[in-house]
């Protein structure tokens, strides 16, 4: 870790520290902010006390970012278009990242604050877009190719739609359960438990499932939410030191050898499915083999390029042996080719069985790009997993007892996190960033609504608010202080 230092400029490596920093801080507070929704229900119906409960939260947390893979960082990083990923240099990836993590921790530290359940996903990916957008209007790129629109579509659906079946489904299995045991204690809220039968906690086997529930959304949270904090530290990482980061320096022969046979089964891909993709990719045509650095991703020099990594790679087993430059011209070649492959995916006349082939062959060519090193990995599972052990009361009260027109049932508490468990495992299975917040306080919404308890308004209003505003505030503030940081670099 120590040696990427080495060769730098001082005040190249104070901004990496900094930068580093940064991240972590927004994963600190992304602890408190969102993992307090994680045990607002454990906490609330007193099935734990609130410091074990905080306590295993973050232990569960911390977990979860080590064994979450990095699938949803890559999404997080992808937003970002490839020509921006591939050309970025020290001081305008400075920029970069300073501007949305700021934007992202100022507009997090106010509404936990204020005791509002926002999302730090919403926040974040608004932040990341803010710089994206601001970045096309500096250097007169169209909007259009500003950011990845597709990436954007695609999480954006799962923010929207994650919350909505949030309420459904956990409405749904409130009514299974009243159905299912209607005279159950498990019906009654804490302070009807303490009046009617005198007990603090809840029932055996409700207070168990509370916990253990509480104990998963931690972890899937952490699997989630974890992930989004990597995939920052890896742009930190590559714009700042590209040489030790645009690869995977540990990668081994074989998955070195994984990456060239992908390159060359889909060169071979491409000119069996020539009729189809023939001009859309100027097969076999005459073609510039000169590929500068900075050039765009355009797929009629798909070719060359395949050529040139190939060329590249020719009899390479460690990473090391290549130069600096060489490094960074083979990470462009790949997200070049990933970037051309997503788009060849989405051509109607392809067929499934060929698009099927075509994602396998993605994701060995990015085997030695999408990574992240376990010093990262371990920071980041810290920053969340200490950030989950302060700053929960706001967020538990909120919760709790202001959503609803009445205090929250164990039962409640029981359908809210079982679904909110399920939602983020399967968006996690696709790699999907998703909210935490939003999922359990849509949950929670949903079984006051199916226990016709009513719902607070002007609580109700601050979440909806909330949810809406977050994306055009961290849009406006992170492309403000990007351009901001841009003209003070010119």
């Amino acid at each position: 870790m120590i040696d990427f230092f080495s060769g730098l400029d001082a005040w190249v490596v104070v901004s990496l520290v900094l930068a580093v920093a940064f991240v972590l801080t927004f994963e600190f507070i992304n602890g408190f902010h969102d993992t307090a929704n994680a045990v607002a229900t454990v906490i609330y119906t007193k099935a734990m006390a609130p410091h074990l409960a905080v306590f295993l939260s973050g232990a569960f947390n911390f977990l979860g970012v080590l064994l979450g893979g990095v699938g949803v960082a890559y999404a997080i990083v992808h937003l970002l278009p490839v020509e921006l990923l591939i050309n970025v240099n020290t001081g305008h990836g400075l920029a970069m990242v300073f501007s949305l993590l700021a934007a992202a921790i100022t507009w997090n530290l106010g509404t936990w604050y204020f005791g509002i359940p926002a999302s730090s996903s919403h926040t974040l990916i608004g932040s990341i877009l803010g710089v994206g957008l601001a970045n096309a209007m500096i250097n007169n790129i169209p909007m259009a190719d500003g950011i990845n629109w597709q990436k954007v579509i695609d999480i954006g659906s799962s923010l929207v739609f994650s919350p909505i079946a949030g309420f459904a489904v956990s409405a749904l299995l409130l009514l299974g359960l009243k159905w299912w045991r209607p005279l159950s204690k498990m019906h009654k809220t804490p302070d009807q438990r303490r009046k009617l039968d005198d007990k603090k906690h809840p029932p055996f086997w409700n207070r168990l499932v509370l916990v253990v529930s509480a104990m998963t959304v931690s972890f899937v949270h952490g699997s989630n939410d974890g992930q989004k904090g990597i995939g920052l530290i890896m742009l930190v990482l590559i714009g700042i030191v590209p040489a030790q980061f645009v690869l995977d320096l540990s990668s081994t022969t074989y998955q070195i050898e994984r990456t060239r046979d992908a390159t060359l089964h889909l060169s071979q891909f491409y000119q069996r499915n020539n009729a189809t993709l023939g001009e859309f990719l100027a097969l076999g045509k005459s073609q510039d083999s000169d590929l500068p650095a900075s050039s765009s991703c355009n797929p009629e020099q798909t070719e060359p390029t395949i050529n040139a990594l190939l060329n590249t790679l020719k009899g390479v087993t460690d990473y090391h042996s290549l130069s600096a430059e060489s490094r960074i011209e083979v990470r462009r070649y790949l997200l070049c080719m990933d970037d051309t492959a997503r788009k060849v995916g989405k051509i109607p006349e392809l067929g499934a069985r060929e698009k099927s082939d075509l994602e396998k062959l993605r994701k060995d060519l990015t085997v030695t790009t999408e990574y992240a090193p376990f010093w990262v990995i371990l920071a980041v599972a810290l920053a969340l997993g200490l950030g989950t052990m302060i700053g929960w009361k706001r967020v538990v009260l909120t919760i709790g007892e202001k959503i609803g027109k009445q205090g929250m049932t164990y039962a409640q508490g029981m359908s809210a996190q079982i679904t909110t468990t399920l939602a983020i495992g399967l968006a996690n299975v696709w790699a999907l960033p998703v909210s935490t917040t939003h999922i359990l306080s849509s949950g929670v919404a949903g079984t006051m609504v199916a226990n016709k308890s009513g719902l607070q308004g002007g609580t109700v209003r601050n979440i909806l608010l909330a949810w809406v505003l977050t994306l055009p505030a961290t849009v406006a503030l992170s492309a403000g202080l990007f351009w901001l940081a841009s003209k003070a670099l010119a």
